[in-house]
């Protein structure tokens, strides 16, 4: 089983993802691929603005950031900007990066909506984890068994994909002896430390 890095990994990986964003060359292939599908990159600033909250935070949440904390960072980084950032703001700078391929989408999690901005794809049974998981934050396999009615191989089956794919934590560290699968992508990430969206 692969396992997650702890928080001094994620730190570093996030560093290492500013990095890489502040890199001219990062931007020069991001307006070229822009080009190629026919968008101006400058006509939304706010989608290129988009896509670098989602690099810098993709370390964190697995690269699925709920719409309110991606309206929020938004909102931090064009402090400047005259209009307040809204959600409707938000999906129609989305929907114009959806030409870009893969990634980048809006999907509905209950009332709760998160960007998707990794190709990954969540199923009905990954779905309803995450719903389960809104609550606290996290879930056990007890739980999801419990409160899905669900086999303990499919529930670890799901929770162990939602893992590799980077959208779980684990952690072991509880007197009860029970793994909890963190989902930091249905909590805020602002109040991470390492990530820098400016």
């Amino acid at each position: 089983m692969r396992r997650r890095p702890g928080i001094g990994g994620l730190q570093n990986a996030a560093a290492a993802r500013n990095d890489i964003r502040k890199n001219p060359a990062f931007r020069s292939q991001f307006h070229e691929m822009c080009a190629n599908v026919g968008v101006d990159p400058l006509a939304s600033n706010k989608g290129v603005q988009i896509v670098d909250i989602c690099l810098a935070t993709r370390p964190i949440n697995g690269g699925i950031i709920s719409l309110e904390e991606l309206c929020k960072l938004l909102g931090q980084k064009r402090k400047g900007a005259r209009e307040a950032v809204s959600q409707d703001d938000c999906l129609r700078a989305i929907s114009k990066l959806k030409v870009l391929g893969n990634g980048f989408e809006v999907i509905s999690l209950g009332k709760k909506k998160l960007v998707r901005s990794v190709p990954t794809e969540l199923n009905k049974d990954h779905n309803e984890i995450l719903e389960l998981a809104q609550g606290q934050g996290f879930v056990t396999v007890d739980e999801v068994q419990r409160r899905l009615s669900w086999s303990s191989g499919r529930a670890t089956d799901a929770l162990e994909t939602l893992l590799e794919e980077g959208l779980a934590m684990i952690d072991d560290g509880h007197k009860d002896n029970r793994r909890r699968y963190w989902f930091p992508c249905i909590s805020s990430v602002s109040s991470y430390t390492g990530i820098d969206t400016s």
